[in-house]
């Protein structure tokens, strides 16, 4: 079949002609077990997308599975809304909120159990973490390395401690080798990208490709209709190479792509790499090898700089970018996640003064920031720890919801599928009281809620949850209806007054034109200037406009279109 000849070539490639044909001799075996019946190709995107990013045990119960609790709530509020549901890693874990996995195909007990997680299957489709890159020191995979078991031996990545590893991009400050004793007490160094609990596969060897492979198409198995690839960028090690976006881990991307076109073409991966803009979208590959959808991570951090500054200038020239290699292709576009808000991918748009800037405001609403060493030792800014309402507001005492929901209105009119941070949906400000019990800034951002807190807010249409929770869903709702938000539609992002963001969206049977007023005075605007003739219909405030001049009001929202 052409389909195995494309990932018998991509194994020649990574392996040679050696160790190719035994990779590909291992991997077929897994393919034909998984390879769903009947196969077909789908549209991969539409307007109806809408993400949810979550962790399993985010909403709580006292006596009832995590799990079971986010279904009952996410039944009752988001299954007209919500096309698709992101579990961040809900796996038995070490450290890290999740990402350092000791089990990769059993539940976290504290979560439920792979039974909890197929009622959501039924409602949503679901995307499932991959996480690629390592695996944890307190697992039994990392154990059976230790103890030479068979199949084992090379799980992880050797490394003199002598040698010259200065060119290595690093994502943290933390140190690059761990050391550890081996049962037969011999000690090794072994390379820990991330921390000394999280252990970097070695994908040389043809035992990790062969076991995350099976992990991969056992995640398909259990419904995943999205795989997430973590930390993708900083997969395969060359001695002497910044270890970042190598040719193998592309041609990794492709493998596991080619893959799930024979197993499952209707599989998307997205890519999670947290860099500059033009390392990012490079993991879309020809626009059909590669990711269906890359996160878009330039756009959290440019964003709140807008917001911040009340000018939409640098934002409104960066998105008039945002160009795909093909209709097989989108950006995944968020503003909050279970990390922080990366600014490495600021680099070569903003300077260094404008990006310490944000450090600061950050700082001044009990947010912290994160730094990573660079090469010469030197350390630099790497993430903004705050929620994105905290950020967004820039003030603690601040419940202006309005100002918090345009920047939503924003994202969820660019081009792309719109994802949206649990924690954003339901207004949860920064969870001070976690960064104390941990220790760690990330913890900021990953709140643990009693559901019934949360049900008795949203009963109260004062709170400050609710006034952001119900006209969230409104948006998502509204947008949902309306094919000039497909993911792929045609745009064109308008330089009218600094203080909008304006971008035309358009196909064949629709125009619109999203106007957002990121400022605290309102501001006037030409439906002239839109291409649009009054009168016109506001599909988020579901009212007509009758006049060609109208008023914006200080962090209003218009989606504009003709009438009907």
């Amino acid at each position: 079949m052409a389909d195995f000849k494309i990932i018998r070539d991509i194994l020649f490639k990574l392996y040679g002609n050696t160790q190719g044909p035994q990779a590909f001799d291992r991997l077929r075996p897994l393919i034909e077990k998984y390879t769903q019946q009947p196969a077909f190709a789908k549209e991969f995107f539409s307007e109806k997308d809408i993400y949810l990013i979550t962790y399993g045990d985010t909403l709580q119960k006292p006596n009832e599975a995590p799990l079971k609790s986010l279904f009952r709530f996410a039944d009752q509020y988001l299954k007209n809304t919500v096309s698709a549901i992101h579990f961040l890693p809900f796996f038995p874990f070490s450290s890290d909120d999740g990402f350092s996995v000791m089990d990769f195909f059993t539940i976290n007990p504290d979560l439920g159990t792979w039974q909890d997680v197929e009622p959501f299957s039924r409602q949503f489709d679901l995307m499932f973490d991959f996480v690629v890159n390592h695996f944890s020191a307190r697992g039994k995979w990392f154990q059976n390395y230790l103890d030479a078991k068979d199949r084992f031996q090379d799980f992880a990545i050797e490394i003199n401690p002598a040698t010259d590893l200065s060119m290595v991009t690093r994502p943290r400050s933390l140190p690059l080798l761990t050391e550890f004793q081996k049962r037969d007490h011999q000690k090794v160094h072994l390379w820990t990208t991330f921390s000394d609990d999280q252990i970097d596969f070695n994908f040389k060897s043809l035992n990790v490709l062969e076991k995350m492979i099976e992990v991969m198409l056992f995640y398909v198995a259990q419904g995943a209709t999205s795989l997430r690839l973590d930390a993708i960028a900083y997969l395969w090690k060359e001695i002497g190479t910044t270890c970042i976006h190598l040719d193998q881990t592309h041609a990794m991307v492709k493998l596991f792509r080619a893959i799930l076109d024979v197993v499952a073409p209707n599989v998307i991966i997205i890519t999670e790499t947290n860099v500059p803009h033009a390392e990012n979208i490079s993991y879309f590959g020809n626009g059909r090898d590669e990711a269906q959808m890359v996160y878009n991570f330039t756009l959290p951090p440019l964003l709140l700089h807008a917001f911040s500054k009340q000018d939409t200038r640098v934002l409104s020239d960066w998105a008039q970018g945002l160009d795909l290699p093909s209709d097989h292709t989108t950006f995944f576009n968020f503003t909050a996640s279970h990390d922080g808000i990366g600014v490495r991918p600021l680099e070569g748009i903003l300077p260094a003064e404008e990006i310490e800037n944000l450090c600061r405001i950050v700082q001044a609403n009990d947010g912290q920031v994160s730094y990573k060493r660079n090469s010469d030792g030197t350390d630099s800014p790497y993430e903004l720890n705050i929620t994105y309402i905290d950020a967004i507001l820039a003030d603690r005492s601040s419940e202006n919801a309005q100002k918090f929901l345009a920047s939503q209105a924003i994202q969820y009119a660019l081009p792309g599928v719109p994802a949206t941070y649990i924690h954003s949906l339901l207004g949860t400000r920064n969870w001070l009281e976690g960064v104390q019990q941990t220790g760690r800034a990330r913890t900021i951002n990953r709140a643990q809620i009693a559901i019934e807190h949360v049900l008795e807010d949203l009963k109260n249409p004062q709170s400050f949850r609710s006034r952001v929770f119900f006209p969230y869903l409104k948006l998502m709702a509204t947008r949902k209806q309306q094919p000039a938000f497909h993911p792929n539609a045609s745009f064109e992002v308008l330089p009218l007054d600094a203080r909008l963001f304006v971008i035309n969206r358009s196909v064949a049977s629709q125009h619109i034109s999203a106007a957002t007023n990121i400022s605290a005075e309102p501001v006037t605007l030409d439906l002239n200037d839109l291409g649009l003739q009054a009168p016109v219909l506001d599909l988020i405030g579901e009212s007509r406009i009758t006049k060609n001049n109208i008023q914006v009001a200080p962090y209003q929202s218009l989606w504009l279109a003709k009438e009907a």
